[in-house]
C-alpha cells in the first residue's frame, strides 16, 4: 500500500506539512536528515530544501533530480505510524522482500524468451 503525497507545505526551518491521498496529515521536521549525510548534505543549504515539488507520478517529495523520499517513509514520518513490514527501519527493502523480488521473472524478460 503506497500513500502518494498530494499536497506539500512549507512551515519554516526544516519543517514540511504533508497530505497523503488517504487524507492523512502531519508534519515532519527534515532537520533529523541533515545529520544522515550523502546526498541529505544538501539540506544545509535551506534555500535548496525549500525548493521541494511533489513527483505526481511517484508521489514523493523530490528536490530537483537529486533527493527523493519514498513515500512509505513520510507516511510514517508524518501520522507516527509504522514503516511496512517489507521495509526495515532505514526505510529499505528487506532482504527477504529482495529475495522475492528477484525469484520472480519480469514480464519483459519471460516475453522475450
Amino acid at each position: 500500500m503506497l500513500n502518494d503525497v498530494i499536497s506539500a507545505n512549507y512551515m519554516g526551518e526544516y519543517k514540511i506539512e504533508l497530505m497523503f491521498e488517504d487524507g492523512a496529515t502531519g508534519v515532519i521536521d527534515f532537520s533529523k536528515y541533515l545529520s544522515k549525510g550523502g546526498v541529505f548534505k544538501k539540506f544545509k543549504d535551506i534555500e535548496f530544501f525549500k525548493d521541494f515539488k511533489i513527483n505526481e507520478e511517484l508521489g514523493v517529495l523530490t528536490w530537483g533530480d537529486e533527493v527523493d523520499i519514498a513515500p512509505e517513509t513520510l507516511y510514517a514520518e508524518a501520522t507516527n505510524s509504522s514503516l511496512p513490514d517489507w521495509m526495515d527501519s532505514n526505510g529499505k527493502q528487506n532482504s527477504s522482500a529482495n529475495i522475492s523480488l528477484h525469484s520472480t521473472p519480469c514480464r519483459e524478460a519471460l516475453d522475450n524468451e
